[in-house]
């Protein structure tokens, strides 16, 4: 029974801060696949590691410290094969992003995205999820959808635009309105 309470603790907290570590991860890591992946990762860690949390002290300092950790164990395993920026460079953003502040905006971006990806029509959500979500290539997507990869890439192009454009928006109408 100590187990499910345990469990209980574990869902409640961090269900309460996933957002701030997605964010946190997505400050960390540019590609947004790869974000996702080492994400997961760190979620499984920190189930695993949940017994060595001490109840009571701040979680999101404990998870993102796994998450931090996390980080580096992808980027030691993507040097050999691609550029990235160095160690100083990443504990400088991590410990902006580790600020709360930086935090809190990411967290709010992405609930403005999802807002506006949510007003897409449906064919565009689906592409969208076709090729972040599940990482589809363009030429596979072009099956998919009954298009050239030319027009896929070109419609791709146009959502991102609208999305950006709808979450500046967003960013202004909140400046505006002081919220």
């Amino acid at each position: 029974m100590a187990h499910e309470g345990r469990l209980d603790e574990f869902v409640r907290l961090f269900t309460s801060h996933e957002v701030r570590l997605r964010a946190f991860a997505m400050s960390l890591i540019v590609n947004y696949a790869d974000a996702e992946d080492v994400l997961q990762q760190a979620n499984l860690t920190l189930w695993k590691k949940f017994d060595q949390f001490a109840p009571g002290s701040d979680f999101m300092a404990w998870a993102g410290r796994v998450v931090y950790l996390e980080v580096q164990r992808h980027r030691r395993t993507q040097a050999k094969t691609k550029l990235q920026f160095g160690d100083a460079f990443l504990d400088a953003v991590a410990s902006a992003a580790a600020s709360g502040e930086l935090m809190s905006e990411l967290a709010d971006r992405e609930r403005l995205l999802s807002d506006c990806i949510a007003k897409l029509q449906p064919e565009h959500r689906a592409m969208l999820r076709a090729r972040y979500d599940e990482g589809i290539s363009v030429e596979r997507m072009a099956d998919l959808f009954n298009r050239s990869g030319q027009a896929v890439h070109s419609v791709l192009s146009r959502i991102r635009r609208a999305l950006f454009d709808c979450v500046s928006r967003s960013l202004q109408r909140r400046v505006h309105h002081g919220t």
